[in-house]
C-alpha cells in the first residue's frame, strides 16, 4: 500500500517539478555550489545550456552537478571515449601495418610487374616513416619498378566523404576524411616568404609534392600582420593538383605558414611515393593508381609497422586530431567485426567497448568518434563514467598522459601558463560553433584528484563565455 501511495504522489508531483524555476528544481535535483552558480550567471548563460559533473576520484563524492543526464554536443571531448576504447581493446603496443607486395618477379634489381602498397590505416604515418619504408624497399633489392604502383586502401570502407560538408572549408586539415594509406593525415604546409628586397613573395609546399602545381599570384603589400591569413586567399583544385594563392602579403611581417590540405589523399600518397622513391635512387616506369590486387607471393617485400598506439593517442588527444581519432574508431571496427571497416560496424564496436568498460552508452550518439559533428551527443555523467573507467583502468598512466597538460603542451599550451593550474590538469578540450567543452583530471591544492566535465551548448559558447566558464570552474576545482 505504501508503495502504491509513493507511486501516486510521484505521478502527481512530476508535472509540477518540470515547471519549477531553476533555483527550486536545482535545490532538489542538482548540486551546484554558490561560486559555480554565480560563474554561470555572471556569463549570462542559461542554466539549461550548461552540463556539469565534478567528482572526487578517491571516494567518488560528487562535488557538483548540473544537467548531468542531459545530452549535449561534446565536441572533441568525445575523443576520450574513442581513445580509451582503443587503448582497452587494442592494447598500448598495438601497431598498424603497411605492406609492399610484388606482383611479378624480381630479377637483378628490376621488379617485372606491379608493386602493391596495402595499408591498414596507420594514423601516424608521416614523411620520415614513409621515406624509411621506401628505403627498406631498396634494401630488399628493388631498384626499378617496371609496372605500376597500386595503392590499396580497401581496409576502410567509410562511404562517401566530403571535406566541405561540415563547414564549407574543404582545405582545412581537421576536415579531412579517412583513408587507409594516409601520409601526414593528408595535410601540407604552405610556406610564404618575402624576398630579400621585399619586392617579391615566394611560396613553397612542404613536403614538395611533384604532383601539385603552385600558381603564386601574391603581391607585396603593407597590410596588418593580424589580418585573417595575412590577406592570403587560397584556392585549390584538389583533384588536379593545382594550388593558387592571391592577394597582397604584408612583407614586413616576415615568414608565414598555413597547414592545409590541397590535394586528394591518393594524389598526396602518389606524390610522396615519387618524391621519396627518387630520393632513394629508385625508378618507376608505370603509373601510381588506386586499386586492389592479390599478390602471388606468400610474403610482402616490406612490412612497415607504425609507432605503438600508446604513443599515437598522445598525438591525437593532446593536439585533438580528428583524422587520427577517426582511424582509431575504424580500426576498432575492423578488429572487432572484420575488414573492411565500415562506419556502422565501427560505431557498434565503440559502443560495445564502452559497455565492457562499465559505461552506459544509452542515448549516446558518436557519429565519427572525433567530435567533428553537429549530431554527436553525450551527457556529462557519461563522460564522467568514461573518466572514471580511465582512472580505474590498468592503463591509466597511458590514458591520462595522452591528455593536454595545462600550460605546457597540446591544445592547452597557451592557457593557464602563469596560473596555479599550470601542470596540475590533464584535460581534453572541445570547441565548435555554439559548443565549448572540457573534461579531464585536476589535482587540487589539497592533493586530491578530481574528475571534471563541463559542456556548454549555447549560441555564445564559442565566442567567449564558454571558455571563460571553463577557467572559472577549473580554477574553483584546483583551489579545493
Amino acid at each position: 500500500m505504501k508503495h502504491r501511495i509513493r507511486i501516486l504522489l510521484t505521478a502527481l508531483l512530476f508535472p509540477l517539478i518540470l515547471v519549477l524555476p531553476w533555483s527550486m528544481a536545482g535545490a532538489q535535483f542538482e548540486h551546484l555550489p554558490a561560486p559555480l552558480k554565480s560563474a554561470i550567471d555572471e556569463r549570462g548563460l542559461p542554466p539549461e545550456s550548461v552540463g556539469l559533473w565534478i567528482q572526487r576520484a578517491g571516494d567518488d563524492a560528487v562535488l557538483a552537478q548540473l544537467n548531468a543526464d542531459r545530452l549535449f554536443n561534446p565536441a572533441s571531448t568525445i575523443k576520450l571515449a574513442t581513445s580509451l576504447a582503443a587503448l582497452d581493446q587494442l592494447g598500448p603496443d598495438y601497431t598498424w601495418k603497411t605492406e609492399l607486395w610484388a606482383v611479378g618477379e624480381l630479377r637483378d634489381g628490376v621488379l617485372d610487374g606491379d608493386l602493391v602498397v596495402r595499408g591498414t590505416g596507420d594514423p601516424g604515418m608521416v614523411n620520415e616513416e614513409h621515406w624509411r619504408m621506401l628505403g627498406q624497399l631498396r634494401q630488399a633489392g628493388v631498384e626499378r619498378i617496371a609496372g605500376d604502383v597500386i595503392l590499396d586502401a580497401s581496409h576502410f570502407d567509410a562511404g562517401p566523404q566530403d571535406p566541405a560538408a561540415f563547414n564549407g572549408q574543404p582545405l582545412r586539415a581537421y576536415n579531412q576524411g579517412v583513408y587507409a594509406l594516409h601520409v601526414n593525415s593528408n595535410a601540407q604546409r604552405i610556406r610564404v616568404r618575402p624576398g630579400r628586397n621585399g619586392e617579391t613573395v615566394r611560396v613553397s609546399l612542404d613536403p614538395p609534392l611533384p604532383d601539385v602545381e603552385i600558381d603564386n599570384r601574391l603581391r607585396p603589400g603593407r597590410g596588418r600582420c593580424g589580418d585573417f591569413q595575412r590577406g592570403i586567399e587560397i584556392d585549390a583544385d584538389r583533384a588536379n593538383g593545382r594550388l593558387t594563392l592571391t592577394g597582397e602579403y604584408p612583407v614586413h611581417c616576415g615568414e608565414y605558414e598555413l597547414l592545409r590540405s590541397v590535394t586528394e589523399p591518393e594524389r598526396n600518397h602518389a606524390g610522396l611515393f615519387r618524391l621519396h622513391w627518387s630520393q632513394w635512387g629508385g625508378e618507376l616506369d608505370g603509373e601510381i593508381r588506386p586499386g586492389r590486387m592479390t599478390p602471388l607471393q606468400e610474403e610482402p617485400l616490406v612490412t612497415h609497422r607504425s609507432r605503438p598506439l600508446a604513443d599515437l593517442i598522445r598525438v591525437s588527444n593532446k593536439w585533438s586530431s580528428n583524422v587520427m581519432t577517426r582511424h582509431l574508431m575504424l580500426t576498432l571496427g575492423a578488429e572487432r567485426h572484420g575488414a573492411p571497416a565500415t562506419m556502422d560496424h565501427s560505431r557498434q564496436a565503440l559502443m560495445e567497448a564502452l559497455r565492457e568498460l562499465g559505461v552506459n552508452p544509452g542515448g549516446m550518439r558518436v557519429d565519427n568518434g572525433s567530435g567533428l559533428s553537429r549530431d554527436a551527443r553525450m551527457s556529462p555523467y557519461q563522460l564522467g563514467q568514461i573518466l572514471r573507467a580511465g582512472w580505474e583502468h590498468p592503463l591509466r598512466p597511458e590514458f591520462q598522459s595522452s591528455l593536454a597538460l595545462a600550460g605546457i603542451d597540446g591544445t592547452l599550451r597557451n592557457r593557464f601558463n602563469n596560473g596555479a593550474e599550470r601542470g596540475h590538469m590533464h584535460l581534453k578540450t572541445g570547441h565548435l560553433r555554439e559548443v565549448s567543452a572540457v573534461a579531464g583530471y585536476v589535482r587540487t591544492e589539497s592533493g586530491d584528484d578530481v574528475r571534471v566535465v563541463l559542456l556548454v551548448n549555447d549560441p555564445r559558447a564559442h565566442i567567449g563565455p564558454g571558455r571563460s566558464l571553463q577557467e572559472a570552474v577549473l580554477g574553483w576545482v584546483r583551489a579545493l
